[in-house]
């Protein structure tokens, strides 16, 4: 189900329209891209994962199931073909491409994709359990086949198996390394994991075996993490890396006026926000509890503080200040471009700090409230948290800013160690992979630890039919309350912003953010 948004090819200095100029040019065989990452990755066990950088390295060693083309449409990947479904929606068939090997040199067939769904599935801590909670089990057909039985059936899982829960892993790399897999990675892709030095830079190699390796140019690929925006664009202007993950929106102008580089842009299926700790206090995907000091707030036990809160922000003020009217403000997870978007699903509430003030008194509650928010220890995400701050404050709160570096801020959030925290979701092209996860009772990334059961029944009604108008009218509803309840507060859709050195061709980047280097290399 393709979104109707478009992938934007390298444009050069000063251009405004997409240009195919870059990528029409041969590569060299060979050489090394140097990718500068704007965060540490988290464990990279598809199974565990969470971030976005990390998905960016999972897309050159971990393939899945099922990809996106340029235009958001699932594609097969390690399948051979689209699924598919029976009559009753219970019983999805899935055929795999035929000698494909891991990076290990063991086969992928029918018996390694079981492995790996069943882990994603039943492993204590995944990530993933509530992406598959609606599938029953998977039987191997033969080495070639698949079948995994439906307890419901799931509109989305064709889309949830183009993401990491459709990632296959090497079941001798499982069994040798336990659960400190991530540490050594074994998948199918273009490259294969190299080396990883903590906080500095994450290194893969091509791999031989690859079933395409004829396509690929490169040798391979060192991500290197640089977190400070500036530090980032002068590592790319100076020719120290070739491509710059995260272009900050104020440096957009700088980027394109300078000779030799490109930027690369698409608009982004994800959202950044504000989540609110209702009640998790033993870790995300445990029954919600009533908060005690010090992440007890105000905001945790009244929904018209949250409404109070959500009207003291400024969106489009945000979005002009802080990132020079480069981003899009949103007030839900679905984008307008969306098949699945419907006036529900864009309805915003509205900026009134005056308002704001009658709600908390409302409440019973003497000015100001006060308010902590966990927020990135970046210079991007502290000019989001001081303008977030000077909103606020109109509105009759006064937040605390704490600064915490991103990979650190999964971990503390997860335990519940928070009050607010700004945090965004990169995208999916169906809309559950933006919503369930993170509102859906006990879901693996609900760490507001939010529980509606109304909410609940009209994702899981809205999963079990695949017709995309009812689909529609049934995720305009649940954003209908959200706005009501507000778990998290949606601010702004961002641009996946990519620079490129003018010496690089290939490098792809679609709506979902991810940068592509499979058939990328240097200028010939």
């Amino acid at each position: 189900m393709g979104l109707l948004l478009t992938a934007c090819t390298p444009i050069g200095p000063g251009e405004t329209n997409p240009s195919t100029t870059v990528d029409n040019r041969p590569a060299r065989e060979g050489g090394t891209l140097r990718v500068a990452l704007s965060a540490e990755p988290d464990r990279l066990d598809p199974t565990v994962a969470r971030t976005l950088v990390g998905r960016t390295v999972f897309n050159a060693i971990c393939e899945k199931l099922y990809d996106v083309d340029s235009k958001l449409t699932i594609v097969p990947q390690l399948a051979s073909a689209l699924p598919e479904f029976s009559a009753d929606g219970l019983t999805i068939t899935i055929k795999l491409r035929a000698g494909v090997k891991f990076a290990d040199g063991t086969p992928m067939d029918a018996t390694a994709v079981k492995t790996s769904l069943d882990r994603h599935r039943t492993l204590p801590g995944s990530a993933r359990t509530s992406e598959l909670t609606s599938v029953d089990s998977v039987q191997v057909v033969d080495s070639a086949t698949i079948a995994i039985k439906m307890k419901t059936p799931f509109a989305p899982l064709t889309a949830v198996l183009a993401d990491r829960a459709g990632m296959v892993m090497s079941p001798a790399a499982l069994t040798a390394q336990g659960e400190n897999f991530g540490t050594s990675p074994v998948c199918v892709g273009p490259f294969k994991f190299g080396s990883r030095i903590a906080q500095d830079r994450i290194e893969v190699v091509k791999d031989p075996q690859y079933y395409d390796a004829s396509k690929v140019h490169l040798a391979g690929v060192t991500y290197k993490i640089i977190a400070d925006a500036n530090t980032r664009f002068n590592n790319l202007r100076s020719g120290d890396v070739d491509v710059l993950d995260g272009v900050a929106a104020t440096d957009v102008d700088a980027l394109k006026s300078t000779s030799g580089l490109s930027l690369i842009a698409s608009d982004s299926l994800g959202y950044q926000g504000i989540t609110i700790n209702l009640g998790n206090v033993d870790g995300v995907g445990k029954a919600p509890k009533p908060l005690s000091a010090p992440y007890a707030s105000p905001l945790a036990t009244d929904k018209r503080v949250r409404q109070a809160f959500e009207l003291s922000l400024n969106r489009e003020a945000i979005n002009q200040v802080v990132f020079r009217g480069q981003f899009t403000p949103a007030c839900g997870p679905i984008s307008a471009a969306s098949p699945f978007s419907s006036d529900a699903a864009q309805a915003c509430p509205k900026h009134d700090p005056n308002a704001a003030k009658a709600l908390l008194a409302q409440a019973g509650l003497s000015l100001p409230v006060k308010v902590s928010v966990v927020i990135g220890n970046t210079p991007d995400a502290r000019r989001l948290g001081e303008a977030i701050q000077a909103q606020a404050k109109e509105g009759g709160f006064e937040l605390e800013l704490q600064p915490v570096e991103f990979a650190a801020s999964l971990t503390q959030t997860d335990a519940g160690r928070y009050q607010t925290f700004q945090i965004g979701w990169s995208g999916r092209v169906d809309p559950d992979g933006n919503i369930a996860n993170f509102v859906r009772t006990n879901g693996s990334q609900n760490i507001s630890g939010y529980s509606n059961l109304a909410v609940d029944a009209l994702l899981d009604e809205a999963r079990r039919t695949p017709d995309t108008a009812k689909r529609r009218d049934l995720y305009g509803q649940v954003i209908t309350k959200l706005h009501d309840d507000v778990p998290l507060i949606y601010l702004y859709r961002q641009k996946n912003l990519t620079g490129a050195s003018s010496k690089v061709v290939g490098v792809q980047v679609y709506g979902d953010g991810l940068l592509r280097f499979a058939t990328a290399g240097f200028a010939a």
